[in-house]
């Protein structure tokens, strides 16, 4: 693939029909002037954005040569904030797989049919690219997935509930309005319902067994939100997953292993183009 040096386009918004109303999503194109080559499809964690990426799309596109589609979910980044009185429910992730992610293709003429693009998911990003999959594995070229989750495990659990803690007695809230516009729509969106105790049954172990397309599981051997399980788990669904675990890296392989990331990434593209 092409090495060629590309900048990523400043933000744009789209405006899409989701949950009874209209929303703005924020997002951001890397080498839309290269129409014929692979495009990736990022979706960001639980506290993500486009911004909180930073340079990371843009190194995997390059050494991969693909164009790259980067946006903020309903409620992070610059995209429209939650309601105040908006809870989200158990199924928000299949609603991000299911709802807003075929409205923003459809919106930003992207059809699966005529090329299919990767999906490239982080932690929750992670698991909504495994339910998209599940759907639709024929209007994708394949899938990657960082430390998804498939199951909540106790680790995750806890760890989110020092996220809550960090939130309200730290300085993290002033340092994730770096990167969303309304803060508290994003954390308390993302921090509550995981930590509703019904939600400690979710599962998406069964859904996930339709996927047909090429998967690449990747986790951090050091992840605080999950662990070994959450991809082993999908090999045993999903039996022509193939599995990369990271020595020393948590719960971010794009931060902590950008480098070992990177090339596994673009080995597994060129498998499987």
């Amino acid at each position: 693939m092409s090495q060629k040096a590309q900048k990523p386009q400043q933000a744009a918004f789209m405006g899409i029909e989701w949950a009874g109303r209209k929303v703005s999503i924020e997002y951001q194109w890397i080498a839309q002037d290269r129409p014929d080559a692979p495009l990736i499809i990022f979706l960001h964690e639980g506290l993500g954005s486009v911004a909180m990426w930073k340079n990371f799309p843009l190194q995997l596109c390059q050494a991969a040569g693909c164009r790259g589609l980067v946006y903020s979910r309903p409620g992070y980044g610059r995209s429209t904030p939650r309601a105040a009185e908006e809870a989200w429910g158990l199924d928000f992730m299949h609603r991000q797989a299911l709802e807003v992610l075929p409205s923003l293709l459809d919106a930003l003429g992207i059809d699966g049919a005529v090329q299919r693009p990767w999906l490239f998911g982080h932690s929750d990003g992670g698991s909504i690219a495994l339910l998209y999959a599940a759907t639709y594995s024929e209007r994708i070229a394949g899938a990657v997935v960082l430390a998804p989750h498939i199951l909540v495990e106790d680790v995750s659990v806890s760890s989110i509930h020092q996220s809550r803690t960090a939130y309200l007695e730290t300085d993290l809230r002033q340092r994730l309005a770096r990167y969303h516009d309304d803060p508290d729509s994003a954390f308390w969106g993302w921090n509550d319902i995981w930590l509703k105790p019904a939600f400690k049954h979710w599962s998406i172990e069964k859904e996930i067994s339709t996927i047909r397309c090429p998967l690449l599981a990747i986790q951090g051997q050091n992840d605080e939100y999950g662990t070994l399980a959450q991809i082993h788990g999908i090999s045993a669904h999903v039996p022509h997953t193939e599995l990369l675990e990271l020595p020393g890296c948590g719960h971010s392989p794009h931060r902590d292993k950008p480098e070992q990331l990177i090339t596994a990434v673009t080995g597994f593209m060129h498998r499987h183009l």
